[in-house]
């Protein structure tokens, strides 16, 4: 008798302890949500009785109630509790869609401009006159070394450059995803090491060469009449006329701009020490955004130099070949640097067959 009253008291208690647990669950769910900026702070709203997850936050809500998605991690780097953050998306949307259009803009289009310039206009030909055959010394060996260190270097850092933005989707259907990874690794290793004589040959150009770099009147007229393209004949110009003092600043800018930004992504967040400068993930994506960019425009600025320094002007390569150039290819161009030169020396211009006037 004992035993049937205490199972009657243990089924009454079972009973009433089903039909309370529905009651209390929505009222344990209804607490306060909390305030913050990470994940778990996100949720907000009470829970359906029927839907255990239909209070669960979708990743749009957290993007639109958040700047950020952040966990907890107990290693001594806090970024790495840095899970998603909405700017990255939209260096996704550059990276994946507007720079390789950018590129292929800027790169193809000057590659065709100059393709055209060419087959229409033909090469700048060398104009003959009683000082042809004569030489005169346009760059000294030091000169010559500071370019062609910062344009070799320049090659590699472009070609490397390039493929960070068309390899995987014109190079790797080619090659294969296996041969793509190990030249993309070679190329990037060449890219981080081959920044550095770049950035010393840069800086070496600016100091020899920024003095004769500096704006003056004469570039004035030789813009207006288009290097000669427009007045008819040559219009009188310095060392460097106006066009070669563009490409020098376009390539002190942008090599400097250039140095800045690679050296940030090759020591990442390594700036954020400094005062006033706040170089975390949305930085890093900063610096991506110039260096791409600056990148980009500078091969397109130099594809050009290279064609008018070799195939689109006779004589042109001569002065970073062996520093020698015709006497009447540098009257024609330079005529007011060759008349510095002869104002120089006592008797005139030192020049000859096969010797060198000094021009420095």
């Amino acid at each position: 008798m004992r035993f049937a009253s205490i199972r009657s008291l243990v089924l009454a208690f079972s009973l009433l302890l089903a039909a309370a647990v529905p009651v209390l669950t929505p009222a344990f769910a209804q607490g306060p949500a909390n305030s913050g900026g990470t994940t778990q702070n996100a949720v907000q709203g009470p829970a359906s009785g029927s839907n255990p997850t239909a209070s669960a936050v979708s990743e749009e809500q957290l993007f639109r109630q958040l700047d950020k998605l952040t966990g907890r991690v107990t290693i001594p780097d806090a970024k790495a509790a840095l899970l998603q953050q909405p700017q990255g998306r939209d260096y996704r949307g550059f990276r994946e869609g507007v720079l390789p259009w950018l590129g292929a803009i800027f790169v193809l289009g000057m590659i065709l401009a100059l393709a055209a310039f060419y087959f229409t206009k033909g090469r700048i030909r060398l104009e003959h006159s009683e000082e042809s055959g004569r030489k005169i010394l346009r760059f000294n060996a030091l000169e010559r070394f500071a370019h062609w260190l910062t344009a070799m270097c320049f090659i590699v850092l472009a070609i490397s450059g390039l493929n960070y933005i068309f390899g995987k989707r014109l190079l790797m259907p080619i090659i294969g995803p296996d041969a793509f990874a190990v030249w993309s690794q070679y190329a990037k290793y060449a890219h981080n090491f081959l920044a550095w004589p770049f950035m010393l040959g840069l800086l070496v150009m600016i100091v020899v060469w920024i003095r004769d770099n500096l704006p003056d009147r004469t570039d004035v007229a030789w813009l207006k009449q288009g290097g000669g393209f427009l007045g008819g004949g040559h219009p009188p110009a310095r060392r460097f006329n106006a066009g070669q003092k563009l490409i020098f600043w376009s390539v002190v800018l942008g090599g400097l701009a250039l140095a800045a930004s690679g050296l940030i992504m090759l020591f990442p967040f390594s700036a954020s020490g400094i005062q006033g400068l706040q170089f975390d993930v949305n930085g890093m994506q900063l610096a991506q955004y110039v260096h791409a960019t600056v990148g980009v425009i500078l091969i397109a600025i130099m594809i050009a130099h290279i064609y008018i320094g070799s195939l689109g002007m006779e004589g042109a390569y001569d002065a970073m070949g062996s520093g020698e150039v015709d006497l009447a290819w540098a009257r024609a161009h330079h005529s007011l640097w060759v008349e510095e030169q002869q104002a120089k020396t006592a008797s005139g211009p030192q020049v000859g067959t096969g010797r060198a006037a000094p021009a420095e």
